[in-house]
């Protein structure tokens, strides 16, 4: 990897120490069922300015649909139409989506066609998983790429023109059941699982409505009592997913991007003394501690207080780098860095931290 790259630090911290701040529900948890669902279909857009596809299966499917309006084509004979384009159509159904309603969808070409721009799609049908059709396509495509060539040869392409959105371009037929109106329970599941989290959730729950409301089931699902009517049960989860929960704080974890040099540090990195040599460089992390005395009559208790220093070196230039009591993974990243070493060699030394035991954190490399 090129020294030139730029090692990007990014320290994630509190801006006051370690305190903790409140989050909503509806914030850090999910309601179980109540998710989207992925529709995919298979469709043909006509009207392209000659940019279509040049493929056997778009001939095909241009085939088919005239044989379903009554036009039979010759065994053999070839429309050569450049105007088509056989498609990919996909799109997310929102949780509750009823019959009638609009959603938007994305149209992908699957052959070789060069441009969807100006193009149309026609009636295609939209399937789940369970091979049911739950929404049909169909409309003029919006496209944000550009393709242009030229009798020489020459070509300009701008962004992506064989993909593009139509904007409420798929109308529901069918409605996907949630579960949500079923049981005397809802289940809420952590985003990011934690049992201290889920613990606090439960305990900010029950503190509003009432002990045994809510109990946990694991470090990421928490399970609430709901009222069993709709309409009560939409208005009990619109004061559940509003109650605030201090979420846990993350373990301690040093994240490392190999290929763009980036380093994100997490709030509780910690590093104990120890001396890393790597090729021409030298990080000396030392310790020493202080005896804090108070008056004697300050009514204080005597404390022991650690100062913590950290050397960078490079041999050959003899570069060096002080810094005060208390130094942290940022002092030595940034260290290495003023000594213009590569990310391959602060990965190496973080590396060599984490083996020694002197990294406390969980080191990630991506």
């Amino acid at each position: 990897m090129s020294t030139r790259k730029i090692v990007m630090i990014l320290t994630i911290s509190l801006l006051w120490g370690t305190a903790s701040y409140a989050e909503r529900v509806k914030d850090i948890a999910n309601v179980a069922g109540v998710r989207d669902n992925q529709l995919v279909g298979y469709g043909l857009v006509v009207g392209l300015n000659g940019s279509g596809d040049k493929t056997p299966f778009a001939e095909q499917s241009l085939l088919s649909m005239l044989n379903k309006f009554g036009i039979h084509v010759p065994a053999g004979v070839k429309t050569n139409s450049k105007n088509i384009a056989a498609v990919a159509v996909h799109a997310d159904l929102p949780a509750f989506a009823k019959p009638g309603q609009k959603i938007d969808i994305t149209v992908s070409s699957l052959g070789n066609a060069k441009s969807l721009r100006g193009g149309a799609l026609l009636m295609t049908p939209l399937k789940a998983v369970d091979g049911n059709v739950y929404a049909i396509a169909q409309g003029n495509l919006v496209v944000g790429g550009l393709d242009a060539s030229g009798a020489d040869g020459s070509r300009i392409t701008i962004n992506v023109p064989s993909v593009g959105r139509i904007p409420d371009g798929a109308m529901v037929e069918k409605t996907v059941n949630t579960g949500f109106d079923l049981g005397n329970t809802i289940t809420l599941n952590l985003k990011n699982s934690d049992f201290t989290t889920a613990t606090n959730m439960v305990n900010s729950i029950n503190q509003l409505l009432g002990e045994g409301t809510a109990n946990a089931l694991d470090a990421e699902s928490v399970e609430v009592m709901a009222p069993r009517l709709p309409n009560q049960r939409v208005a009990f989860l619109s004061v559940l997913e509003n109650i605030e929960v201090t979420p846990g704080q993350d373990a301690a974890k040093v994240i490392v991007n190999s290929r763009t040099g980036t380093v994100v540090i997490g709030q509780h990195v910690k590093v104990k003394p120890a001396a890393v040599t790597h090729g021409g460089l030298i990080v000396k992390i030392g310790q020493k501690f202080d005896v804090s005395q108070p008056n004697p009559f300050a009514g204080g208790e005597t404390a022991v207080t650690p100062e913590t220093s950290v050397d960078v070196t490079t041999t050959g230039n003899g570069r060096m780098f002080e810094f005060p009591e208390g130094a942290s993974l940022n002092d030595i990243v940034q260290a290495v860095n003023k000594v213009g070493a590569a990310p391959g060699d602060l990965v190496a030394i973080l590396e060599a931290l984490k083996q020694a035991g002197s990294l406390k954190a969980d080191l990630l490399i991506i």
